[in-house]
């Protein structure tokens, strides 16, 4: 059958993520020791704790990062003796803080080329578990749509995410195709749900996962070829 979906992770599938995010956690922390100064300059580890304790607590919050994120700065910022309002007030601004700096992103150079050739002829989409907003980046009119877990709930590999996705490119599993560099989230996740699954491995790893991936890629322009050779 032929392919009319394709979806695709976006961190560490569409750019390289840890550059950005390390950065991001040095812009808010400098912020923090500015507008925060009881607080100062948090270390990464007093903020994982604290992480660790509200995922424990409400294992929901680990599919919603930004609010998880919020939920952390703010229990950190009232534990040295913020007030509520005043934790509460921190913790948003420096969340925006953070994610301002977590969307200076340069996407893989071949990525723009290669959504530009596949919109053509595919509905396009994004799956992912992180907080990037694709229309932050410039990236929003090559996708019809694109649905993270915080706003669903629920994140990958749950075949939930997937199954969202065929819903709102109207079309069935067999025709659809997802892209992503995670084995366990993103290949395992949209086979369970019945998509084809193509395993972005810039580095060359070796595949350790019982099932294979329908497809492998080291370089995203390789992509249109392997989806014309399923027609």
């Amino acid at each position: 059958m032929s392919i009319k979906l394709i979806t695709f992770d976006l961190d560490d599938t569409l750019w390289d993520t840890a550059p950005v995010i390390s950065s991001a956690e040095i812009v808010l922390r400098d912020w923090l020791e500015v507008n925060a100064p009881i607080l100062g300059g948090v270390p990464v580890e007093h903020l994982f704790a604290i992480r660790e304790r509200l995922v424990q607590a409400d294992p929901d919050l680990k599919h919603r990062i930004s609010a998880l994120r919020r939920r952390v700065l703010f229990h950190a910022l009232e534990e040295v003796g913020y007030s509520g309002p005043q934790a509460q007030t921190l913790a948003d601004e420096g969340f925006e803080v953070f994610l301002h700096a977590r969307h200076q992103i340069e996407v893989f150079p071949e990525v723009q080329p290669m959504l530009e050739i596949l919109r053509q002829q595919y509905v396009l989409g994004v799956v992912t578990n992180g907080n990037a907003d694709v229309g932050r980046l410039g990236l929003a009119d090559y996708f019809a749509f694109a649905l993270c877990a915080e706003d669903l709930g629920i994140g990958k590999p749950d075949p939930a995410p997937f199954l969202e996705a065929l819903r709102r490119g109207g079309v069935e599993a067999h025709a659809a195709v997802h892209v992503g560099d995670h084995p366990g989230d993103d290949i395992a996740g949209a086979q369970r749900a019945g998509l084809r699954a193509v395993w972005f491995n810039p580095r060359g790893k070796a595949w350790t996962a019982e099932t294979l991936p329908d497809a492998e890629i080291q370089r995203l322009s390789q992509l249109p070829d392997v989806l014309a050779g399923w027609r």
